[in-house]
């Protein structure tokens, strides 16, 4: 079976209760990706990163369907703007 290897940049917003969640970690161990953080701002009350994910595109896919059921917001971003 052959495996499409993507790249894909999105924003995570995080709701206050899960700012300090291993979220990020997580999803880079159980569906084998890679998060390059670009930039974030988390602070007690507001938390958001922009990433950078690399790896199988269905393993992508899944873990972003997996951060959103957690109740992260998932926003794409395509060249430099943010959809959403």
């Amino acid at each position: 079976m052959v495996r499409i290897m993507a790249k894909r940049r999105v924003r995570f917003t995080f709701p206050e209760q899960l700012i300090t969640e291993p979220l990020i970690y997580n999803l880079g161990r159980n569906f084998e990706i890679i998060t390059n953080i670009r930039r974030a701002n988390v602070q007690e009350r507001v938390g958001w990163v922009v990433l950078e994910l690399e790896g199988a595109e269905d393993e992508i896919d899944r873990g972003l369907e997996w951060m959103t059921e957690a109740g992260v917001r998932v926003d794409p971003i395509i060249g430099d703007l943010i959809e959403g």
